[in-house]
């Protein structure tokens, strides 16, 4: 076997790269969060949130190589289970931005940032509770691999970490362009309470989709 077995040929690493592109643009809890903490806190904010995600996809990457993923996947129970929690969290993390609020419209004078560490972890939570995330690495990164390939396994991180390294730049320019919306938010303590509310309906929006999602 080559020792670079692992690396799929031109055209379909071509297609998986274009794929990689529409789903990074594609909304979802992850980009809700890191745009979320990139606008109201500061684009580091949005960086630590984004390594949470990025650490996320990392651990859906390696649990497809060995296989668990696709095991999680045909479960019912495992997918009805995860599902309530990570929904759950969703609506946790809806609650505590309106009763708390953010750096910009908390009433208290001087109330420090969350922490870039607690804003990791969190990230990272959201990330491993979608059993859809689950899902779709178990059945997306299947579609660029041949069956029966002996490399299998090498391809799925390969291809996995493929993904990452593609949605890093437009992930970064989308934090960077979040980041700059905070300067106006400063101004206004009615506008960045409005942002509280809008990123509880977006969360709770994604918890709603989640509990009606189908294994």
């Amino acid at each position: 076997m080559s020792a670079l077995a692992f690396v799929p040929d031109l055209p379909v690493l071509a297609a998986f790269v274009l794929a990689c592109v529409a789903i990074t643009l594609t909304p979802g809890p992850d980009m809700a969060f890191f745009l979320g903490k990139s606008v109201t806190q500061s684009a580091a904010a949005g960086f630590a949130a984004f390594a949470g995600c990025t650490t996320g996809l990392v651990v859906h990457t390696v649990l497809v190589a060995a296989g668990l993923a696709a095991l999680l996947a045909t479960s019912a129970t495992a997918f009805l289970v995860l599902k309530i929690v990570g929904a759950a969290y969703l609506l946790w993390l809806a609650f505590e931005s309106v009763w708390k609020g953010n750096a910009l419209s908390r009433p208290v004078a001087g109330a420090a940032p969350e922490r870039l560490t607690r804003i990791y972890m969190k990230a990272l939570t959201v990330n491993l509770l979608n059993p859809k995330v689950i899902v779709f690495f178990a059945t997306f990164l299947p579609q660029f691999v041949t069956a029966g390939d002996p490399a299998a396994s090498g391809k799925f991180l390969f291809l996995g970490l493929t993904m990452i390294v593609v949605s890093t730049p437009i992930t970064v320019a989308m934090i960077l362009a979040a980041g700059r919306v905070s300067a106006t938010l400063r101004g206004s303590r009615r506008l960045a309470r409005a942002i509280d509310w809008l990123f509880a309906g977006v969360m709770g929006g994604f918890a709603a989709r989640l509990l009606l999602a189908r294994a």
